[in-house]
């Protein structure tokens, strides 16, 4: 089977879509398909080479020019409308790749469109967010989450989020695209029951699938070989919790901040990720933030930790954090938010807390700290848990819906002795 699939940001541009999007192109591979991708091209990065056998296609984007819009450049995301200039690269790819299918994950689906449909191929596309029905993507209005989207809603949130002069045409452009790519996505993909009931699935038409993140069987293997006396440099020489992700208010940092100080001095805590929260600029000396650092990092400060932590306030669309560290074999405490109830399994994985509570984050942070035999037999139950969320299984559910996808997408042949 030939696959194209379409992602703004892929390696070495980090994040959990990133990850998702390049463990999948992997397995692909390994499974025997042939596999492209197309995705947007970075300063320094060739526009074209071939990553664990994925053939990477960059494809520069007219929007890219105005840098002065994008808070980082790394990561110069593009509207939810169509890009003249990628919708010109994406149809050079397709004529090139000829793919059995296409497989979306975020709003270059917008730029894509037009060159599916001249070629007529089947589209399926990923729900990694809620960016198919909210333009700040995470379904929160300031610290508290909406209830769904309306016009007037949804413009004050956008101008709030990228300012008014990028705002409002952010919320009236998804707003009017929204029936186009739901009309050419053939099946939505959510990567959670979550995501899939705040879109809207479910109670209309829309076929969809829901199909998990998963860990690769690499990383699976990396997580098993681990020491849990295995000790990188910049992580503290006694036991530890653990925060990585992007350090922002909607994934819960100030809440853990609050729970970590009514624990007193110890344990330390560390924070892996872009520290973008104002407030570890001034953090304690018992907080480490060491920014970003390499997946296999991550992984290694994960099975060191005694517990990771993962107290978003936003309903978090799977929490593939989540899943790492247990893969690890270390509980979690987590916010009761979205996807996070789907991968965690309270009282037996870790816990989960009512988003927003550092007073609850507190006692059961406290709770695993004092007991360690809760805490071994917790770390146990998450490693067998992860174990529901290996490549095998999902890699073949998304091989049967491309198959099916394709199959529906073949015009009927016509009786033999019809005329036509």
């Amino acid at each position: 089977m030939r696959v194209l699939m379409v992602s703004q940001f892929y390696a070495p541009v980090v994040g959990g879509i990133e990850r998702a999007v390049q463990n999948m192109g992997a397995a692909l591979v390994r499974r025997g398909h042939h596999v492209a991708l197309a995705t947007l091209w970075n300063e320094g990065l060739p526009e074209f080479e071939v990553d664990q056998g994925v053939r990477v296609h960059r494809v520069r984007g007219a929007f890219q020019r105005a840098s002065r819009l994008f808070t980082d450049p790394q990561r110069p995301h593009l509207p939810p409308a169509p890009d003249p200039q990628a919708v010109r690269g994406l149809r050079r790819v397709i004529e090139q790749e000829r793919p059995d299918v296409i497989h979306a994950h975020d709003w270059f689906v917008h730029s894509l469109v037009a060159p599916q449909r001249r070629r007529h191929v089947p589209l399926v596309m990923s729900l990694h967010d809620y960016s198919l029905i909210c333009a700040n993507k995470r379904l929160m209005r300031g610290d508290e989450p909406c209830s769904g989207p309306s016009l007037g809603k949804c413009l004050r949130c956008a101008s709030n989020q990228y300012g008014m002069a990028k705002g409002p045409a952010t919320a009236l452009a998804l707003r009017a695209r929204s029936r186009a790519v739901r009309a050419a996505v053939d099946r939505f993909l959510p990567v959670s029951a979550s995501v899939a009931s705040r879109c809207g699935f479910g109670m209309g038409e829309t076929p969809f699938d829901v199909l998990p993140n998963f860990m690769s069987d690499e990383d699976f293997a990396y997580a098993d070989a681990l020491d849990a006396h295995d000790q990188d440099a910049d992580l503290p020489d006694t036991d530890f919790l653990l925060f990585f992700g992007d350090a922002t208010h909607d994934k819960g940092i100030d809440v853990l901040l609050s729970a970590h100080r009514a624990l007193g001095h110890h344990p330390a805590l560390v924070v892996m990720g872009r520290p973008l929260a104002a407030s570890l600029r001034m953090a304690p000396p018992n907080v480490h933030v060491l920014g970003a650092r390499p997946h296999r990092a991550v992984l290694r400060a994960a099975r060191r930790a005694s517990i990771a932590i993962v107290p978003s306030l936003w309903a978090e669309p799977f929490g593939l954090v989540a899943l790492e560290a247990m893969a690890t074999g270390t509980p979690v405490v987590a916010a009761r938010s979205g996807g996070l109830e789907e991968v965690l399994v309270d009282g037996e994985t870790g816990f989960l807390t009512p988003p927003g509570d550092s007073d609850a984050l507190a006692v059961a942070l406290r709770r695993l700290l004092d007991d360690s035999e809760l805490r071994t037999r917790m770390a146990s139950a998450a490693r067998r848990r992860a174990e529901h969320f290996r490549e095998e299984p999902v890699i073949g559910e998304l091989e049967r819906i491309y198959r099916d996808t394709i199959e529906s997408a073949r015009p009927a042949t016509m009786p033999q002795g019809t005329a036509g």
